[in-house]
């Protein structure tokens, strides 16, 4: 099946596999947004023991999807995660801290004896959901405006800055990208408390703070994408590999790859019917609108960063140390043995689909919670 395929083809066959882990990671961190919810929906103890056990049920399921990404991106693409997770790694180190603490807010909440109390990790899982998840869109966002990186003939690369990625904070394509991700991540943590608590309480308030949420991401939404569709891009030969710089080069891409261009606007409008349905209506539907429009909105961004002879994280200490899908990914054979283990993903997702189902086959209440003895 995959042995009639370019080395070229391969590369861009991985290169969507991690486009799409992406685009997933993203819808999951609705676990993420929800954590930065807890104490703004939840009124009481009550509520809030209803919101963690809610996200509790899932938050395993982020931290999975995270992994495979940085696994996809290590096996498929190891000279770009040599790059950006051991060059820029005050920021990666930061965001696998944020990880940690939410482990050990969601295991040691609840236990008995707990002298910190629930309040302290609650605190964990607040951090968690806004700093872990700005961070991972300022990552993300570096993909568009570059790393201060240098890669030697030997394919070794090293950082040009002792702030190690931390620089990143300082442009404001970056923090809108990442407060972008945030607000997406509470947008979606809202429209599924609407669709999986039985409390009319956090229902209503869940619909009033939607309200603002899809307010502010679209404002960041706007800003974003119109930077991207103006900003200087880079470009490459795919013969002689030179990268040279071109201008509006991603709303070039979006021009040549139809499908893509499709793709992004067909999920734009489900995050806006998913919006609109959890704002303008008493539907409770509205999270698999947005869901499924977060995962083709980032998967296309991700697509239109890779194809197209198109240069995927610019360097700005040398341009020509800048990565693209050819020059930054592993061999002919590991890529065409990877991907026949790529076909068991399909029956991972139909797992999880399952496990997804039989967890949410009933919306969760007060009294599930008050009547579970091993509760978050």
């Amino acid at each position: 099946m995959f042995s009639t395929l370019t080395y070229l083809q391969l590369q861009e066959y991985w290169w969507f596999i991690v486009a799409l882990l992406a685009g997933l990671f993203v819808f999951m961190s609705f676990v993420q947004g929800g954590q930065t919810l807890l104490w703004s929906i939840g009124k009481n103890q009550e509520q809030r023991d209803v919101i963690v056990n809610l996200l509790g049920r899932k938050w395993e399921l982020t931290f999975t999807t995270l992994v495979m990404f940085g696994g996809a991106l290590f096996a498929a693409f190891p000279l770009f995660y040599a790059t950006s997770f051991g060059g820029a790694y005050y920021v990666w180190m930061a965001i696998l801290f944020c990880f940690i603490i939410q482990a050990v807010a969601y295991e040691y909440r609840s236990k008995k004896n707990n002298f910190f109390g629930k309040r302290t990790y609650e605190l964990f899982l607040f951090i968690n959901g806004s700093v872990g998840i700005f961070l991972i869109g300022v990552a993300l966002a570096t993909l568009f405006t570059g790393g201060n990186f240098v890669v030697n003939n030997m394919h070794l690369s090293h950082w040009t800055l002792p702030t190690y990625g931390l620089e990143a904070l300082l442009n404001p394509f970056n923090i809108a990208f990442g407060f972008m991700l945030l607000f997406l991540s509470r947008l979606l943590a809202t429209l599924y408390f609407i669709n999986a608590i039985e409390n009319k309480d956090i229902v209503a308030h869940s619909r009033l703070t939607l309200k603002y949420e899809t307010v502010i991401f679209l404002l960041l939404f706007l800003f974003v994408i119109g930077s991207i569709l103006t900003m200087k891009g880079y470009s490459y030969n795919p013969e002689s590999l030179v990268v040279s710089a071109e201008p509006i080069k991603f709303w070039h891409n979006f021009l040549a790859l139809p499908i893509v261009s499709g793709s992004f606007l067909l999920g734009t409008i489900l995050v806006l019917i998913g919006a609109g349905l959890g704002i303008f209506s008493k539907s409770d539907k509205g999270f698999w609108s947005a869901g499924v429009g977060t995962v083709l909105v980032v998967t296309s961004l991700f697509l239109i960063l890779g194809y197209n002879n198109t240069v995927f994280y610019p360097s700005m200490a040398n341009i020509q140390s800048s990565l693209t899908i050819q020059n930054s990914s592993g061999s002919y054979y590991t890529l065409k043995t990877m991907a026949y283990v790529s076909l068991l993903v399909p029956f991972v997702l139909a797992y999880i689909t399952i496990v997804w189902r039989v967890m949410n086959r009933k919306k969760i209440s007060v009294d599930e919670v008050k009547n579970n003895p091993h509760h978050y």
